[in-house]
């Protein structure tokens, strides 16, 4: 019997839910989806220019763990841009390490309720214009 995995760390959620190539509408075109442990990985490797055991410690894996699931996202990645498909973010066994919300009226990105004031372009500040980012998966 296999052993059980980890949940993975995920330090920031992505800001958006995916891409689509430019010239096709998104209903004619297929996709790939990239978990979001894996977009933590290209987050931390190539925008933070972390190296693997970095990241490895921050995702809360081994790093060969964190290497395969890099290699993954690359691939992936690969995969869309070469045949042309959206890549969508979704799913995977992941925890945030905080907790995010998403405005309903701004779509930003907020950690923590104490912080929605700063949402600069919103007119109403409270809760209930807040939809809490799954933490658990």
């Amino acid at each position: 019997m296999a052993r059980p995995q980890k949940r993975r760390t995920v330090n920031n959620p992505p800001m958006m839910k995916g891409f689509k190539p430019f010239g096709i509408r998104m209903c004619d075109v297929e996709h790939v989806t990239i978990t979001f442990e894996e977009y933590e990985s290209i987050r931390l490797i190539n925008y933070e220019m972390l190296s693997q055991d970095s990241a490895a410690e921050l995702m809360s894996v081994s790093r060969p763990t964190f290497t395969r699931i890099y290699n993954k996202a690359l691939k992936l990645i690969a995969k869309s841009f070469v045949e042309g498909r959206a890549i969508l973010i979704d799913g995977g066994n992941y925890h945030f390490n905080k907790n995010w919300y998403r405005c309903k009226r701004c779509f930003k990105l907020i950690e923590g309720l104490e912080n929605h004031k700063r949402c600069e372009n919103c007119e109403h500040y409270g809760n209930n214009e807040l939809i809490q980012l799954n933490n658990i998966c």
